[in-house]
């Protein structure tokens, strides 16, 4: 079997900065996929003290190939000055699905 080098990478942003984002990526083929879940709430700790937001979170389907870009474009254009960038590795999937990933970050 040949290693799969599909990533999900998960980013969270305010609600109006989500499309935004999600069409640089793709257009600049860092990016095969974005799912925008436009309505997440966010608790976490910034700067000493408990924070709650409401932001959108992006699910970015893209490559091992690709991630330094996307990882760089994401930076480059990204309001927070520490935002959210986990890659998680795809272990499986269906097949097509990930030679039609693969054939649309080239």
């Amino acid at each position: 079997m040949a290693e799969i080098e599909a990533l999900i990478v998960l980013t969270t942003c305010p609600k109006g900065d989500a499309q935004t984002l999600a069409n640089v990526l793709v257009e600049a083929r860092l990016a095969a996929c974005v799912n925008i879940l436009p309505d997440v709430t966010s608790v976490f700790r910034w700067q000493g003290r408990v924070q709650r937001d409401s932001e959108a979170l992006l699910l970015i389907k893209t490559t091992k190939a690709r991630y330094a870009g996307l990882e760089q474009a994401l930076r480059d254009r990204h309001s927070y000055e520490l935002p959210e960038i986990i890659a998680v590795s795809v272990d499986a999937g269906l097949p097509a699905y990930l030679d039609w990933l693969r054939g649309s970050t080239i």
